[in-house]
């Protein structure tokens, strides 16, 4: 096994169901789910049991009572334009955030005023865990496109776990998956080639894509090239140069932010 598809197969198996609770998939919406603005919300809106993500994002096997539990917790959504921040590094934390329409990118400004992308985040996908352990926002999460979030008081939730076992085990392995990222996003930075880099992100695009019944071969990157070289480590330069190198090969081909995997196998090889 390569190093792009180890990191690839570690990042999409953290995040593949369980037989127990439902994981929290790392994938895109509908291309056409997502370009279009997303409605006022409403108190139906936030209903966790009427939402087409209710397989994804919550447990599986709650009954009828725990299901309305859960449905009174989450108070409300909340619409986050292209370019607006959810939250940012510093504020108290009050609530994790599901993504239901969109993506978001994770960004850590560092004291010389770099910044630097941590992650992204795509519907299904929890976001604001990171501050639990400091009771403060440790990021800055802004919307890549128009996006929707519901929010989740962390307190409210933490009584819910402590009721419901179920509930309490989803959210461990939200946790935990976190952690699996991290250290998969370490192992890329620390032993891959910068076209390894590039496949990885490809690779594991192309499962989020897979696990949520879409095309693996063909996605729109929401992400420009500079975010994706700042979360890989790569001058903006080489990332270019890595993808024109792949489409080169035959094993890639892209137009704009569309990206067209022709060979899996040579890209899990590189």
């Amino acid at each position: 096994m390569t190093s792009a598809t180890a990191y690839a197969s570690t990042y999409a198996s953290t995040y593949a169901p369980a037989a127990s609770t439902a994981a929290i998939p790392l994938a895109y919406l509908a291309r056409s789910a997502i370009t279009s603005p997303p409605p006022p919300a409403t108190r139906a809106d936030t209903n966790c049991s009427a939402c087409s993500l209710h397989s994804i994002c919550m447990p599986a096997h709650l009954s009828a009572t725990e299901l309305a539990r859960l449905d009174a917790i989450v108070c409300s959504t909340r619409v986050v334009r292209r370019g607006e921040t959810l939250y940012r590094a510093g504020d108290k934390f009050k609530s994790i955030y599901a993504v239901r329409v969109g993506c978001f990118k994770t960004v850590i400004t560092h004291r010389d005023g770099h910044e630097q992308v941590t992650g992204f985040h795509i519907a299904g996908e929890p976001l604001g865990l990171d501050g639990v352990c400091s009771d403060e926002q440790n990021c800055d999460a802004i919307a890549l496109e128009d996006s929707k979030v519901c929010v989740i008081p962390f307190d409210l939730l933490e009584d819910l776990c402590h009721d419901v076992k179920a509930m309490q085990q989803h959210v461990h392995r939200m946790m935990s998956g976190e952690i699996v990222r991290e250290s998969g996003l370490m192992m890329m930075l620390g032993t891959m080639t910068a076209q390894q880099r590039v496949a990885a992100f490809l690779l594991n695009l192309s499962s989020r894509m897979k696990t949520r019944g879409y095309s693996s071969a063909e996605f729109n990157l929401r992400m420009t090239r500079e975010e994706i070289g700042s979360y890989l480590g790569l001058k903006l330069e080489t990332v270019s140069r890595m993808f024109s190198k792949l489409q080169h090969a035959g094993v890639i081909d892209t137009n704009g932010k569309q990206v067209h995997i022709l060979d899996s196998e040579k890209l899990a090889g590189v």
